[in-house]
């Protein structure tokens, strides 16, 4: 995580813009203006959008299904940027690239049977993401791609194949391993189709595109066979296999798509949270279930692991801002 200077340096660039843009009004006399301010436009899926408890408290009311929590990035960076930054936060939980793109999503809420009932659920439909964009806005950031790429569903078959393995072998792997490939590329279809749709709905805007996360540690050693604060009965062999052949080809493809773009930057989340794994002690990533209190996160960021993503797309914000 950056350091509270980090976030104090990236805090006062904002007073400098802020101040700039005040700057004229007082140099002929007038009162002061007020603070200059940017529409941005939050974008993405439950990485985004918070979702479970250990990232904060639903804001939502009524809810709508889509579960922003409240220490969620974008709500962090609203609050730390004040007044310099008009945010609308449309991130959904469960939301495809699609659903971004075009297509009406209908929200899952916290329904994840046999894990969890929702009393809400069913969810009215939400409009698709990019409908929140206008030509006038100044910033979009999109976090996106996982439920494109079907990971859920890749973990949830990894859990069952591991079930009784004891730890041996790479039984998800063997079963899954060819159609990633193609996954890949949907993703990467899908998300340029989505970068040029965005483009053309605000041309003047700087697209930040948020990369994922370290999930799962190089050294999968750490990972605890059979326990549900980490991977449950996921065997090591296939914790290796999704991260190089699934979650780093993911990121990969992301950046690879953002780059196609001349209005477009990536924001990479892996590097800096290396060591803050599902399974290292100071965790930015929940396993399965969190400890206290005792509930589902099926490997989602915590508030520390928004924390991280918080600072490291406000630099990019305050870069796509400031005058060049």
């Amino acid at each position: 995580m950056a350091s509270s200077r980090t976030r104090l340096a990236l805090l006062g660039s904002a007073a400098v813009l802020t101040a700039g843009a005040l700057a004229p009004a007082q140099l002929a006399g007038a009162q002061p203006a007020a603070a200059a301010s940017y529409d941005w436009v939050a974008l993405g899926d439950s990485y985004t959008a918070g979702v479970i408890p250990a990232s904060g408290d639903t804001f939502e009311v009524p809810r709508d299904g889509c579960e922003r929590t409240d220490r969620s990035y974008p709500q962090v960076i609203d609050r730390d940027l004040g007044g310099l930054i008009d945010l609308t936060n449309v991130s959904c939980g469960a939301a495809t690239i699609e659903d971004v793109t075009f297509r009406a999503q209908e929200p899952i809420g916290r329904h994840l049977p046999p894990f969890s009932e929702d009393p809400d659920y069913p969810f009215p439909p939400v409009p698709p993401q990019s409908e929140a964009v206008k030509p006038g806005t100044d910033v979009i950031t999109v976090g996106v791609g996982g439920n494109t790429l079907g990971f859920a569903d890749i973990l949830m078959t990894c859990l069952q194949l591991g079930s009784g393995s004891g730890g041996v072998g790479t039984p998800c792997k063997d079963d899954l391993a060819d159609n990633i490939p193609a996954k890949l590329t949907k993703v990467g279809k899908d998300y340029d189709e989505m970068l040029t749709v965005l483009h053309e709905k605000a041309p003047h805007a700087k697209i930040l595109t948020v990369g994922y996360p370290t999930v799962i540690p190089e050294d999968t050693s750490k990972c605890r066979y059979n326990d549900l604060e980490q991977f449950g009965p996921i065997t090591q062999g296939d914790l290796d296999w999704l991260r190089q052949d699934v979650l780093e080809p993911l990121n990969k493809v992301i950046e690879k798509s953002t780059g196609t773009q001349d209005s477009a930057g990536f924001v990479n989340l892996s590097d800096s949270s290396q060591n803050h794994s599902v399974c290292d002690t100071g965790k930015w990533v929940e396993g399965l279930f969190t400890r206290v209190p005792d509930q589902t996160a099926l490997v989602h960021p915590n508030a520390r692991g928004h924390r991280n993503a918080a600072d490291h797309v406000t630099e990019a914000i305050l870069n796509a801002i400031s005058p060049s």
